[in-house]
This record gives C-alpha cells, sequence and structure tokens, in this order.
C-alpha cells in the first residue's frame, strides 16, 4: 500500500518540482536586470526603432522622449511608494486633471505661483483623504480609489465645465520649456522627484517600514511600526505628485482640461508593475519604475514615427502587461506552488 501510495505521490512530486524550477530560472534571469523585465524590454524596442526609422536617434526626438515621459513617470513614482506598501491608488489621473483645472481657474484671482502652491495642496488633500479612508476605516484601497476617481473627474466636470480652459499667464508655459543645459525645466523636475523618492525609499526609516509593512503588514505591526501613518503619508505624496502632474500639463501645454489625465492612472500603473514592483508589495524600485516608463514612452514614440495606428500601442501595452503580471506571479508563487 505505501509502494503504491508513493508512486501515486511521484507525479505531484516532478510536478512541483518542475514548477519550482522554472520559478528559479526565471527570477535569476529577472535577477540579472533587477527584478524588472522592463530592462530587457527597454533595450529591444530602442534597438528595434533604431533600425526601423532614422529619426529615432535624433536629438530633436530624444528630447521629445524626454518631455514625454514626464507625465506618467511622475505619477509611476508617486504610485510607487503606494503599491510596495501593498495598496494601489487609481484616481491619480483625475487628481491631475482637477488640480490643472483649478489652477488656471484661480491664477488670474491669486497670481500664478499661489495658485501653483493651491494646486500642490489640493493633490495633497486627495491623497491624505484616500490615504485617511484606507486605513482608518480599513476599505479596500482599489475600491476607495476607484470611487474617488470617479467623483473628482465628476467634480471636475461640474466645476469647470467641458471646455478648454485658456490661462491669463503664460509664465508657467515658458517656464517649463526652459532650457537647462540639455534638458527641458520640466524634465529637471521629474528627475529630482524621482531621485527624491527613491532615496526616500533606500536611505530613510519611512522607507524601511514601507517595505516591511507591503512584505507583511503583521509583522511590521508587532514591531511597532505604525503602519496606518506611513500609509497615509504615502497616499499623499502620491496625491501631491498628481498634483504637481496637473500643473506640469498645464505648463506643457498651455492650457487645461477636465479630460486632462483620462487613462494616465493605467498607463502609470502598468509602469510601476512592468518596473518590477510586486502587486501583492513589499518589493519594488524608482529605478524599475523609471525605466518601464522609458520603455512605454519608447514604444509609443517609435509607434508615432512608424505612422502605426495608436490604437496598436494600446493593445502591445495590454499584452505586455499581462505577461509582466503572469511573470510576478511565476517568480512570487502560484496557488500551486510549494514553498
Amino acid at each position: 500500500m505505501s509502494t503504491r501510495t508513493a508512486e501515486r505521490a511521484e507525479p505531484g512530486r516532478r510536478s512541483n518540482a518542475g514548477h519550482n524550477i522554472g520559478r528559479k530560472v526565471l527570477t535569476g534571469a529577472l535577477g540579472f536586470f533587477g527584478q524588472s523585465p522592463a530592462w530587457p524590454l527597454l533595450v529591444l524596442l530602442i534597438i528595434f526603432f533604431m533600425l526601423a526609422t532614422p529619426n529615432f536617434m535624433t536629438w530633436f526626438n530624444v528630447s521629445n522622449l524626454l518631455t514625454q515621459a514626464v507625465i506618467i513617470g511622475i505619477l509611476a513614482v508617486g504610485l510607487t511608494p503606494v503599491f510596495i506598501s501593498g495598496a494601489v491608488d487609481l484616481s491619480v489621473g483625475s487628481v491631475a486633471g482637477f488640480t490643472a483645472c483649478l489652477l488656471v481657474t484661480i491664477q488670474p484671482y491669486i497670481g500664478l505661483y499661489p495658485a501653483c502652491a493651491f494646486a500642490l495642496l489640493a493633490g495633497l488633500s486627495i491623497g491624505l483623504f484616500n490615504g485617511l479612508l484606507v486605513e482608518i476605516f480599513g476599505l479596500n484601497p482599489i475600491i476607495v480609489t476607484l470611487a474617488i476617481m470617479l467623483g473628482v473627474r465628476s467634480l471636475t466636470f461640474l466645476l469647470f465645465g467641458s471646455a478648454t480652459i485658456s490661462p491669463t499667464d503664460d509664465r508657467l508655459l515658458d517656464l517649463v520649456g526652459t532650457k537647462v543645459g540639455p534638458f527641458t525645466f520640466d524634465v529637471l523636475v521629474f528627475l529630482a522627484v524621482a531621485l527624491a523618492v527613491g532615496l526616500m525609499l533606500r536611505s530613510t526609516v519611512h522607507g524601511i517600514n514601507t517595505y516591511a509593512i507591503g512584505g507583511s503588514r503583521p509583522a511590521a505591526e508587532d514591531a511597532g511600526v505604525n503602519v496606518t501613518k506611513h500609509v497615509v503619508f504615502n497616499f499623499a505624496l502620491c496625491g501631491t505628485l498628481a498634483g504637481l502632474v496637473g500643473v506640469t500639463l498645464v505648463g506643457q501645454l498651455g492650457a487645461a482640461a477636465p479630460v486632462y489625465g483620462q487613462g494616465y492612472e493605467l498607463l502609470a500603473i502598468i509602469a510601476v508593475v512592468l518596473g518590477g514592483t510586486k502587486l501583492a508589495g513589499g518589493s519594488g524600485t524608482v529605478v524599475g519604475t523609471l525605466v518601464a516608463t522609458g520603455a512605454l514612452t519608447v514604444l509609443q514614440n517609435g509607434v508615432n514615427l512608424l505612422n502605426v495606428d495608436v490604437r496598436y500601442v494600446t493593445i502591445i501595452v495590454g499584452v505586455v502587461l499581462v505577461l509582466t503580471l503572469t511573470l510576478d506571479r511565476l517568480i512570487s508563487g502560484g496557488p500551486g506552488s510549494s514553498e
């Protein structure tokens, strides 16, 4: 009887062993790229578009690439700590659109720079509200931020109408387009934000606790970590950076509209996940997020240069996201995995 039982169990053991070996191979392969599939994707896309079109590697186009990466990049950098702590924020695109319209509307009455500060404060307030709802009432962050996304978008249309709003002061447009060396001002702000958030995650107590919370919230609580404080701070930071995106949109486009930011949250989330940040939390880097943002920007830019229908980009991005999630599941261990 024991021999037969062992024979029956043998296929299961082989299956688990094969699964574990495959997972180790994937982990080792991605470990070479910093646990981010975005690295090889970025390299392959750059090589492909270099060969496909001579206009891709011109300095003019490289400058455009950097500028195009700013909006999704700032949103993705803001989302990275939220994801690492095991949460998510779907409202960032709506917050960006709201703060852009708010800035342009109040700027004639209080001045440009106070209006910019007020837009950032509005983003911070919405992010803080998200975090408090999630932590104090124990609500699901997906449901909370989805509700806030819909509410803020509707509020934007109700307050500011549906037409494009033009600013009365063009100084923000001039500032964002100002060249500082080889970079425009908005690109430098983006890089500074990414550096600051990256250092925060790696070199501060808050960053260490953020990883600990995402890795095991009960263990972090048992270790005396004030989980609520750290999670709420990450939501507030995410909202503030969404407000910064609203300000940047006005500076880049010279106007504001309630539709600004629509769908941006999905691209930012894809950049975070593609960059190697685990959906379950506890792992991820700003560097990975930046590389993934670069890969998405290169894809969109290259397709435009080739005059391919932009709808194909959405299909490709969707396929890339599914593959990334599959890799995340295989590496983390799926429902049938044995640890």
